[in-house]
């Protein structure tokens, strides 16, 4: 909200998910006018203080949340409006009335749906994209991400405890997974890195918003007018090429 707050000209928030789970309070999004370009935005929400941050349960998602999500989206291909995704949260919420009402479920069927949208699909992973919660938004034809983001399909953390069984591992867990932004960028898993202000976006919030609201502008401006069965057709290309090993990444070292 920060963001929308600082680069759109216009905004109508959405809430609710239509389909009984209330409004939750982690996915916000809704319709917006930015440059003059009319878009539909949907993100992570987060907090500032303790409150909040409690109150937005830290980003993460429940069911209702995506499905929210989901509704926003159809919306955006009845309108033909382009999508905008803001990504950043630690991953979908664990807890058990979460598995109780479908989680896996509603991340699967957002991320299916993402995949099938006629319309221009930008994502920008803000700060921290962690696992299929960060996925369930990030099915896009371009995808973006802020200089000091990560991508991860595990947290460091939770690689360590698996792989090496120790919490003192996750630097090592970090370094193999490469999540920064420049290893991403060099994976060919983000289409291009926005550089945040000196210090990082939290030095200068403002001036951070600005420098992602330029290139999402750019971004879907550069998708406008795209038939839609092209956009649909190179969207599942795209993640249907992450499956395969460029062996071009073996001679660089980048893999092993």
């Amino acid at each position: 909200m920060d963001h929308v707050a600082e680069w759109t000209d216009r905004f109508v928030e959405l809430r609710g998910d239509r389909a009984g789970g209330g409004d939750c309070p982690a996915i916000a999004g809704g319709l917006a006018v930015v440059d003059g370009l009319p878009l539909v935005v949907v993100g992570h929400q987060k907090g500032h203080t303790t409150d909040e941050l409690v109150r937005r349960n830290f980003g993460m998602p429940s069911p209702a949340g995506y499905r929210k999500a989901m509704r926003l989206m159809r919306l955006a291909a009845k309108l033909r409006l382009p999508l905008v995704t803001l990504i950043d949260t630690p991953g979908a919420y664990p807890g058990l009335e979460a598995e109780e009402h479908g989680q896996a479920h509603a991340i699967a069927e957002c991320i299916r749906l993402m995949g099938s949208l006629p319309v221009p699909v930008v994502s920008v992973i803000t700060g921290e994209g962690g696992s299929g919660g960060a996925l369930a938004l990030g099915v896009a034809n371009e995808v973006l991400i802020c200089e000091n983001g990560v991508y991860s399909v595990i947290s460091p953390e939770g690689c360590a405890a698996i792989l090496w069984r120790s919490p003192e591992a996750a630097g090592t867990a970090a370094a193999a997974l490469k999540i920064d932004a420049a290893s991403m960028l060099e994976l060919g898993v983000v289409d291009g890195v926005v550089p945040e202000p000196d210090g990082g976006a939290h030095r200068d919030p403002a001036a951070a918003a600005r420098l992602v609201r330029r290139a999402v502008v750019h971004a879907v401006r550069r998708l406008r007018g795209r038939d839609g069965a092209d956009l649909v057709a190179e969207r599942r290309a795209r993640y249907r090429r992450f499956g395969s090993v460029d062996t071009s990444l073996k001679e660089k070292g980048i893999l092993p």
